[in-house]
């Protein structure tokens, strides 16, 4: 399997476009696999929409490429999304790596637009099965629940045959989801515990229903600080995750030297994952430079040396 590492950024910690697009240049200069930016349309908490900060990367980069993790297909219009993702892999000339989930239920979306979080499943689904459709064929008509096209084309349509759709999600439907739909799979901030068993069942039921998905099609993850294990985001992040609910706040980080970092990005390797988005704890330009940075100078040398 062929280890990638990519960087991603939750919140936006760059003060403006110019330290966005530094850490862009930098990620572009180094052996970082792809970029990706998490969605959310409704946050007190500077995000970037994600399809249009992919398309700025089409125009900004020529190597990196970059994606989504993970849209919510579940407030995007089928068509436009389609639309947007066959325009941004035709600008970067097949380098978009889009992943879709569903959204949780206390997303706060649901609650500012009224819309119900139960159907949630269910719409993205369509909405899913209407891209890949547009993606790849001539005219598209589909009657459902949610949507209605009669003979719908896009062009030019994605580079990419077939463009990738990776599903995020650890439930029984995102698994069902990931192999009816799906190219590949991406786990959210889950340890390596709590991915391997995701992994092991859509293996089983890609194997069972005759659509396997390829070996290093598996991502995970890792929320990584390098250095110093003291700073202020550092604490904020663990009051996070311990607020959360979610148990002891080391077990989903890679903190400290780069050995502790490429020791957990093996932990998920063992599990079956070869993909890997790391996430830095930063709430500033520089200290994103500065993880960044390590990143590609301590940590990538070795995870990409690894490849079989």
């Amino acid at each position: 399997m062929k280890v990638r590492l990519g960087i991603g950024i939750s919140t936006l910690p760059a003060a403006d476009s110019r330290g966005f697009f530094d850490w862009v240049e930098l990620c572009e200069s180094s052996d970082v696999d792809s970029i990706w930016q998490t969605d959310r349309l409704v946050s007190k908490e500077p995000f970037l929409e994600s399809l249009a900060a992919m398309a700025a990367l089409a125009g900004a980069t020529e190597r990196l490429k970059f994606g989504m993790n993970a849209v919510v297909a579940t407030f995007r219009d089928p068509l436009v999304l389609a639309k947007q993702c066959a325009t941004i892999d035709w600008l970067s000339r097949g380098r978009l790596l889009p992943v879709f989930g569903v959204g949780t239920d206390n997303a706060p979306e649901f609650r500012a637009t009224g819309r119900s979080a139960a159907e949630r499943g269910r719409r993205a689904d369509e909405v899913l099965e209407i891209a890949r459709r547009l993606w790849s064929e001539e005219s598209v008509t589909f009657q459902g629940e949610f949507y209605r096209y009669e003979g719908v084309t896009i062009a030019p349509r994605p580079v990419q045959q077939p463009l990738p759709l990776w599903i995020g999600g650890a439930s029984p439907a995102a698994v069902r989801r990931t192999v009816k739909l799906g190219t590949g799979w991406l786990g959210g901030i889950q340890t390596p515990a709590q991915v391997a068993p995701v992994i092991a069942a859509i293996r089983k039921l890609g194997a069972e229903s005759g659509r396997p998905i390829p070996e290093d099609h598996f991502g995970a993850t890792i929320v990584f600080q390098l250095g110093s294990t003291e700073e202020s985001s550092l604490s904020r992040a663990f009051a996070a995750r311990i607020r959360s609910g979610g148990g002891d706040p080391t077990a989903y980080f890679a903190l400290g030297k780069a050995s502790a970092v490429l020791e957990r990005v093996a932990q998920y390797r063992a599990v079956g994952v070869s993909k890997f988005v790391m996430i830095p704890l930063a709430q500033s330009d520089a200290q994103l430079l500065e993880q960044t940075r390590r990143l590609a100078a301590e940590v990538i040398p070795v995870a990409h040396g690894w490849n079989d």
